[in-house]
């Protein structure tokens, strides 16, 4: 969601990033202030990010903030990359410390412990780490929860005359050739929610790999009915009537619903049932090249000044409840967001639960549903 004017003063009055009074962890615990850690970046020079999409979650405005701020060049690669695409990034550039080596990544919940798993991940420690909570976050650093969002139906009213309010209406036969998923579902943290959410509906007491054949079920009927498209969904194929129907999460569909504005005007819906919540996490790559200017980028996301950039684009900061609490939320950004009644049946999936359906998602996908997502 691209900032109006009528906001910077409220932001301006309220946001600041002290390079004096607080106080950065290195990887060994010790204290670093952020006076030194800004030497130390701009020492480095650059920052590697990848899989940040300008229209996703303010990605834009936080990155062109961050540069402005620090003077630190960025290096963004293939911002529609998956979370999975991440994970794979830094194994395939341990030892590399050229422009394809990532410095940091941002992925779906289930991913954080798998890569910390496998040593891909560099504990870090921001300074408003109290202020995460506990169960969003690895206990030494490794990961920690960014931001979250719900599942939700982004519709062209220019095509769709009918707009669905719940999973099964996407079965029906007007909706031929029309509903698609942001990501492919083997790979990607929003498609894999997407199913899992499609198969909460159906299945709102199952366990994670129940729910997650639910929604293969789910998506075979659909691809059997006609109705499913199989190609990344994006604003562009949704503007342009390929995939008048978008299954994405929410601050993604209203961030595009504001960019299209009128043309096609779209409407945005929060389900009716299967209203899954996803929690996002941060990590430094073990093999950053560029480990200082990583730690930099991480302040600046869980500072005031970062979490008010990502509410600004529809996205629930993870300091949301503490900032809240505080009075560091302008008004105006609260009245932004949807009716609050849309998010009361949200599901918050366990780790464990994501990680089975994650496994039967990923694995039984080809085999269920039989459709190539490219």
């Amino acid at each position: 969601m691209n900032s109006s004017c009528k906001r910077v003063a409220a932001l301006t009055a309220i946001l600041s990033l002290s390079t004096s009074a607080a106080f950065a962890q290195t990887a060994d615990g010790a204290a670093m202030s952020m006076d030194e850690l800004v030497a130390a970046a701009k020492e480095e020079g650059q920052l590697t990010t990848i899989a940040l999409p300008h229209d996703w979650c303010n990605y834009g405005e936080m990155i062109a903030g961050f540069k402005e701020k620090y003077g630190i060049a960025i290096n963004e690669l293939n911002p529609n990359a998956g979370s999975g695409d991440e994970i794979e990034a830094i194994k395939a550039n341990q030892g590399n410390t050229g422009p394809q080596a990532p410095d940091v990544i941002d992925v779906g919940l289930s991913f954080g412990p798998a890569a910390q798993a496998e040593g891909l991940l560099m504990p870090y420690k921001v300074s408003t780490w109290d202020e995460i909570p506990d169960d969003a976050k690895d206990a030494d650093g490794h990961w920690y929860g960014d931001y979250y969002g719900v599942l939700s139906f982004q519709v062209n009213k220019d095509i769709v005359d009918e707009v669905p309010q719940d999973w099964d209406d996407l079965l029906k036969p007007e909706f031929a050739n029309s509903v698609a998923l942001s990501g492919d579902p083997r790979s990607s943290n929003q498609a894999i929610q997407a199913v899992y959410a499609a198969g909460l509906a159906a299945q709102p007491d199952g366990d994670g790999a129940a729910v997650g054949q639910a929604g293969l079920d789910f998506f075979k009927r659909l691809n059997e009915a006609g109705n499913f498209v199989p190609v990344v969904g994006s604003t562009a194929t949704l503007a342009q009537g390929t995939t008048p129907v978008l299954i994405h999460w929410d601050y993604n569909a209203l961030s595009s619903r504001d960019t299209l504005g009128d043309n096609p005007p779209t409407e945005v819906v929060v389900p009716a049932s299967g209203v899954v919540a996803g929690v996002y996490v941060q990590g430094i790559s073990a093999y950053a090249p560029h480990p200082n200017a990583a730690k930099l980028w991480m302040e600046y996301l869980y500072s005031d000044e970062g979490q008010l950039t990502w509410l600004k684009g529809y996205c629930h900061p993870i300091r949301f409840n503490a900032m809240s609490a505080a009075g560091k939320i302008p008004q105006d950004l609260l009245d932004a967001l949807p009716p609050a009644a849309s998010y009361e049946a949200a599901k918050f999936p366990t780790l464990e639960e994501q990680d089975a359906a994650k496994t039967a998602i990923t694995t039984q996908w080809d085999s269920v549903v039989g459709a190539t997502v490219q």
